[in-house]
């Protein structure tokens, strides 16, 4: 990924600062500093296993299937999970993670030996990847960040990991180390501003999923899996 450029921001900031009715601020603009802060004080003082209650009591409330499971037995609670919905075409980023815990026979052996077909994303097939996605029965990612309040798995897009991965398949199970987990999106927002600040290239696309597709739009009755994953499971990695 490559750094963009700015076009037309002088101009940009120019008008505002006319509406404004003053000059513009280009230098020495610093964050107010606030007496009150409570976004920060939300699960204050919660350790880590707490925060896994929170977010599985969450996913009670957004539908959404909670797994725990170690880093020894992810293998298995995946494939339980995937059957569990139907087994069929499984579409996965290309992500080191994914050798990292130990999936990498799963996916390129064991399920093709069993004639379910594994897509791994590749950025040189173009709408190929895409295509893939749209037949696939079950997309699975690893959550970048975890939202314990609002059961959100946060997701950086990137060449490797297309967000297609997260919408077109009929289902989706994202792995979700514990160490991910945080309070809330206050803490997910200061992450990404962490980056910009030492001057990281900041994914382009940022996915913030809770749970399965679904809508309240009619008359506010909730219905489930509308525009998007049917069926959603998060597979909690207690020890990493």
């Amino acid at each position: 990924m490559t750094r963009g450029t700015i076009q037309n921001r002088d101009a940009f900031l120019q008008t505002i600062a006319q509406r404004l009715g003053r000059n513009p601020r280009l230098s020495d603009v610093s964050r107010p500093q606030w007496g009150y802060q409570p976004q920060w004080t939300v699960f204050d003082g919660y350790s880590q296993d707490d925060l896994l209650k929170v977010l599985q009591k969450q996913c009670e409330l957004i539908h959404t299937d909670y797994i725990e499971t170690t880093s020894a037995e992810l293998a298995g609670a995946l494939r339980r999970q995937v059957a569990a919905y139907g087994g069929g075409r499984v579409i996965v980023p290309d992500d080191p993670r994914f050798a990292e815990y130990g999936l990498s026979a799963l996916l390129r052996d064991e399920w093709p030996a069993e004639q379910t077909t594994v897509h791994i994303w590749n950025p040189a097939l173009g709408r190929q990847n895409i295509d893939a996605a749209e037949q696939a029965n079950v997309g699975i990612a690893f959550s970048d960040i975890t939202l314990a309040e609002s059961g959100t798995v946060v997701l950086f897009s990137r060449n490797e990991q297309g967000r297609a991965i997260h919408f077109l398949p009929k289902t989706y199970i994202a792995i979700v180390p514990k160490s991910t987990v945080v309070p809330r999106m206050t803490q997910a927002a200061a992450v990404i501003h962490e980056q910009i600040e030492k001057g990281e290239l900041v994914p382009s696309c940022i996915n913030f999923i809770t749970g399965p597709s679904n809508s309240a739009d009619i008359e506010m009755n909730l219905v489930v899996g509308v525009h998007g994953p049917m069926k959603a499971a998060y597979i909690v990695v207690t020890d990493r």
